[in-house]
């Protein structure tokens, strides 16, 4: 219908899109009931920029009676409080997984460059170290020196500890000797302390790019493995600044604070319950050099009290005997004895310093005032990255390693041959070994190379030993008209082992070849294999002239007694040849042409010998199965002669 202009004056004014606009206001309703009510973080109102508290505009009564500008102002500042709490939570999680990340990293590079260190080290001084063990004797001061020694230059007890039960292992040492090298051990791990104490952590970064370059560009084989021993001291320092950056953070959060509290070692059973996680951290790293490390870290930057610190490092010791005790389940009883004194050494040092431990810290305290005048060990200064540090607590924990292992060692040094006796009467011996190896070659001594290819020269000198034994055994059955069935048995046992043991020296050599080695390191790893491998070769041609013999008897030939005279001349021949090729005498020009001398004249025999057999078979008739082994006896004597030869050759280096 028609409206006039009165009609349409009389009509209410509304919104033309009033549908719209109420669905709008409903869901800003919601919104904003929605963040008052549940809220995810709380957080303190903030006054608007347009001079309107947010939070007087909140206790409003109805929000349906906002406009709907204070409704869309009131959402946009909620949201943002939101945002801003969430990105607040978001930058704490940040930090926590950037601290985690740089520790991680930090730990890794600190062991990769101990063991790249150590590995440098023993590569450069292994013959020097070969040398020392050689010269440990049942003298215990002797034998602890010599453990100082190496472990100050291998920067590991745990690779000298594995070494010296190793060596017990395979007899090359006795159980007291290896008792003076643990000790000393203890004694040359402490210079890791003090390496650590050097204020060069940030020319770390810069030592690894130096050394690098040495190590990738030098043509000289010694400058390139103390280049690479200096990159390993490089990452050590690096990565023990980078875990010292990533602790600082740990200050900020009190949950961290509140945790470490539970750990103070402020009286006895504190002081104990430090000493067990310092023990329990070590057996998880596996290297009380990387506790150390961690320890030293957290203790700058303040997170643990000096006091905490010096009880971990007390824990550090026990923790560390875990290698050689693993190193030793596999081993033979005198191997476990000697991995039993490493712990018992420590667990008891550590049990009667924790008695005097308030001393023992007044102790410290008084040695870091009087011999680099600081008076309060917990003292804060300025870094260069003007972060609170506590630089003088570095020196203080190497002083509790170092006095402590120290005191420990003069203590127990007087007793090691009482403690062997002990050890012996309470730790029986246990007949066999697992894992049916012939050998004693320890795996764990891989680790260090210097004293894998000592053992593995050690079991050469078994396999030369028993090569002998199948010579007169076999000389021994030959030569008597009834035949000793047990000299049969025992060389037929012999090569089944030699063949067994080639086979684990092998193995075990192969590995070694695959690690770190100097070149007269490698060349030594291949003469062993080789000789390892001509050594069963004779002891094949041994155990084939018996089965020759026995062939004969089976078939009820004997040889005639020509015959057995001539064969047991050549066998007397080539046993004294065998003994001058491995000789332990002065070995030159004039030596090596006796035994090429020796060797023609086996020769011109087994060629005699060969001629004669012909003269004699063309005279008088012989079974033809006779003749044959005959002339298969003398071939295995030829190849022995050879063998042996090769072996003198191989040793010399003689091309």
């Amino acid at each position: 219908m028609d409206l006039n202009n009165s009609e349409i004056d009389s009509i209410p004014i509304r919104p033309k899109n009033i549908k719209n606009i109420l669905i709008q206001k409903f869901f800003l309703t919601a919104l904003l009931v929605t963040v008052i009510f549940f809220p995810t973080y709380a957080q303190d109102s903030q006054t608007d920029t347009k001079g309107n508290s947010t939070e007087a505009v909140s206790k409003t009564a109805d929000p349906a009676q906002l406009t709907d500008e204070q409704l869309t102002e009131l959402a946009k500042k909620k949201l943002k409080e939101e945002k801003d709490k969430k990105k607040k939570k978001k930058t704490k999680n940040e930090k926590l997984i950037e601290m985690a990340l740089q520790i991680l990293g930090g730990l890794g590079i600190f062991l990769l460059g101990m063991k790249f260190m150590s590995d440098g080290i023993q590569t450069v001084a292994g013959s020097s170290l070969r040398k020392m063990i050689k010269a440990v004797t049942d003298n215990r001061f002797m034998a602890c020196g010599v453990g100082v020694l190496i472990t100050m230059l291998v920067q590991s007890s745990s690779v000298t500890t594995v070494m010296a039960v190793g060596f017990v292992n395979s007899t090359i040492m006795e159980l007291n000797q290896a008792i003076g090298i643990i000790l000393g051990a203890n004694i040359g791990t402490t210079i890791t302390g003090w390496i650590l104490v050097l204020k060069i952590g940030k020319y770390g970064l810069p030592m690894i790019g130096i050394a690098t370059f040495v190590y990738l560009f030098s043509k000289r084989e010694t400058a390139k493995y103390i280049a690479f021993a200096i990159i390993g001291v490089g990452m050590v320092f690096l990565g023990l600044e980078l875990m010292k950056n990533g602790f600082k953070p740990m200050q900020e959060f009190d949950e961290f604070i509140e945790w470490f509290k539970k750990f103070e070692a402020n009286d006895y059973i504190g002081v104990l319950k430090c000493a067990l996680v310092g023990c329990i951290l070590t057996v998880i790293v596996q290297s009380s050099s990387a506790t150390l490390g961690i320890t030293i870290a957290l203790a700058t930057v303040g997170v643990i009290e000096f006091k905490t610190a010096a009880a971990l490092v007390l824990g550090e010791n026990i923790g560390t005997t875990i290698t050689a005790f693993l190193a030793s389940l596999n081993a033979t009883t005198n191997a476990k004895r000697a991995a039993y004194f490493h712990v018992a050494f420590n667990i008891i040092g550590v049990m009667w310093i924790t008695l005097f431990f308030q001393p023992y810290i007044h102790l410290i305290e008084w040695i870091m005032s009087h011999f680099h005048s600081v008076t309060d060990i917990s003292a804060v200064a300025i870094d260069s990255d003007g972060d609170l540090v506590r630089p003088d607590t570095k020196a203080a924990i190497a002083y509790v390693h170092t006095i402590f292992n120290v005191t420990n060692v003069i203590i127990f040094l007087p007793f090691t041959a009482i403690a062997a006796k002990l050890l012996t009467k309470y730790v029986p011996d246990r007949k066999g070994k697992k894992g049916g190896y012939k050998t004693q070659l320890d795996f764990h001594m891989l680790q260090s190379s210097f004293a894998a290819i000592e053992q593995s020269s050690f079991e050469l000198e078994k396999m030369k030993e028993k090569t002998r034994e199948m010579f007169l055994d076999l000389e021994k059955y030959s030569n008597k008209p009834k035949k000793p069935q047990k000299c049969a048995k025992r060389i037929f046992e012999a090569e089944e082992v030699m063949d067994e043991v080639q086979t684990e020296i092998t193995e075990f050599l192969t590995e070694i070849l695959s690690g770190t080695l100097s070149l007269e390191q490698t060349e030594e790893a291949k003469k062993q294999l080789l000789i390892a491998d001509e050594y069963e070769s004779v002891s094949d041609y041994l155990m084939r002239i018996l089965k020759y013999y026995l062939k004969l008897e089976d078939f009820g030939l004997s040889l005639s007694p020509d015959q057995k005279s001539e064969l047991d001349k050549l066998h007397k021949l080539v046993l004294k040849l065998y003994d001058k090729v491995n000789s332990n005498g002065d070995n030159d020009d004039t030596y090596y042409e006796e035994i090429l001398e020796a060797n023609s004249s086996l020769t011109s025999l087994i060629k005699q010998l060969r001629d004669r057999h012909w003269d004699r078979i063309s005279v008088e008739k012989m079974p033809p199965l006779l003749s044959t082994t005959y002339k298969d006896i003398l071939t295995s004597y030829r190849k022995i002669k050879n063998i042996l030869v090769t072996i003198y050759e191989t040793r010399q280096n003689i091309k």
